[in-house]
């Protein structure tokens, strides 16, 4: 039976909003006096729940609160959650980069962390003078490192740029060095936030495959990712953070399901909040997205066959040419199965700045059942501009307009019903 590896008890991180540490001097003496006294902290019973859509009162908040769970060595365990649920934060304890306020955790074995850009590196050393620096910040020695480095540059695949200093990386350069040296260098524990969407899709692929690869050698990976494709193709296992506390802990299909019913919306007012948001560069604002079907029963709740209507209003704040227009269908356990974008009729648009409008008309022959859209903004050379992940849910009904009796035989095989001719002799 396999040992746990990483053991959190009653874990939390409390912030003080609008300072540069957590506490001030009047804090500090408050604390101070009520541990003279024996009493407990005063400050751990204030603070709000760490949730983005309320406006709080208190100047305290808790990023983190109440966090218990274990993990198993080999296990390979996804965390997902909304922007800011708390999942870096979690991260960045674990990794010993910051500290809990209260509870504890503990860790067996060697950890290897990369949760962002170019982590441990330095900007005016070259590639292969941050391999070392890098490596021994992880507990390396030089000849380890050594004997792994001609392995950690072929898998970067910048080893025409090693001996260049790394301000002069791009930043997809930068993260594909530092998942090498992190991935080779023999963790027990590989633990691994959400910047592999920095790299492009061959290398995110082989970032997974190394990550597998680690895994089946018995070491634990931890992967945070908005990337549900890639939690459900490497994890085994979720953990659902909403609000800074855990909302779900289990399997990977109920996981994701969980995650996009607190992602989306859940509405169909249309409007576009800055905490909904995946990825912005700052120049292009989806500020509309809304179904606009002529008959709903309720909310975003659509008859079977019925077509999906669905209009967008983007801001653009400079001239852009070649723009991409991307919109997703994923289903209730993360499946990306519906894809759609102007580029496949070489409808590529030089947008000026301002307010432009999309209207998109999709044959529906969904199967009944809960999907969410997502809706980006990009250029032709992959640069995403603007992307909302999983934004609406949409509800195909078991009924169509003319028929309120529910349709024959409604199993769910597949997410798709085809028109299809029997012939049958």
């Amino acid at each position: 039976m396999s040992r746990n590896v990483i053991e959190i008890t009653n874990l939390g991180k409390q912030y003080r909003l609008g300072q540069v540490g957590t506490t001030t001097m009047a804090d500090d003496l408050k604390r101070w006096w009520y541990n003279v006294r024996g009493k407990d902290d005063p400050f751990l019973k204030v603070g709000e729940e760490n949730n983005r859509e309320k406006k709080g009162t208190s100047d305290y908040v808790w990023a983190l609160q109440d966090i218990n769970f274990s993990i198993k060595e080999g296990e390979v365990l996804g965390i997902i959650g909304k922007n800011g649920a708390g999942k870096s934060t979690l991260l960045k304890i674990l990794s010993r980069t910051t500290s809990p306020t209260v509870g504890e955790y503990k860790i067996k074995g060697r950890v290897a962390s990369l949760l962002e850009v170019g982590t441990g590196f330095h900007p005016d050393l070259t590639g292969r003078e941050n391999v070392f620096l890098n490596g021994a910040i992880l507990g390396m020695t030089k000849t380890e490192i050594r004997r792994s480095f001609d392995e950690i540059v072929d898998f970067s695949g910048v080893e025409r740029y090693i001996d260049t200093p790394v301000k002069r990386y791009s930043s997809g350069m930068y993260v594909r060095l530092a998942f090498a040296v992190a991935a080779h260098l023999n963790p027990e524990i590989l633990i691994v936030d959400e910047v592999l969407a920095v790299g492009d899709q061959e290398f995110q692929d082989k970032c997974l495959g190394k990550m597998k690869d680690v895994s089946g050698q018995g070491r634990t990976v931890l992967f945070v990712s908005h990337n549900m494709a890639a939690i459900k193709s490497l994890c085994k296992r979720t953990v659902v953070l909403r609000n800074g506390k855990v909302y779900f802990d289990g399997s990977v299909s109920e996981g994701i399901s969980k995650y996009l019913e607190a992602a989306n919306s859940s509405s169909n007012n249309g409007l576009i909040e800055k905490h909904h948001r995946t990825i912005n560069t700052g120049i292009v604002f989806i500020r509309n997205i809304k179904l606009d079907n002529e008959e709903f029963v309720k909310g975003n709740s659509i008859y079977f066959n019925n077509s999906i209507t669905v209009n967008c209003e983007i801001e653009f704040l400079k001239d852009l040419s070649n723009v991409i227009f991307d919109l997703r269908i994923v289903s209730a356990d993360g499946v990306e199965f519906m894809h759609t974008m102007n580029a496949y009729d070489n409808d590529l648009r030089d947008i000026k700045t301002g307010m432009v409008k999309t209207r998109i008309v999709l044959e529906n022959k969904l199967q009944p059942g809960k999907y969410f859209l997502t809706f980006g903004v990009h250029l032709s050379d992959g640069a995403t501009l603007d992307y909302l992940e999983n934004i609406l849910e949409i509800n195909i009904l078991n009924v169509t307009k003319d028929n309120q009796k529910g349709l024959i035989y409604d199993f769910k095989l597949g997410y798709v019903r085809p028109n299809a001719k029997w012939q049958i002799s």
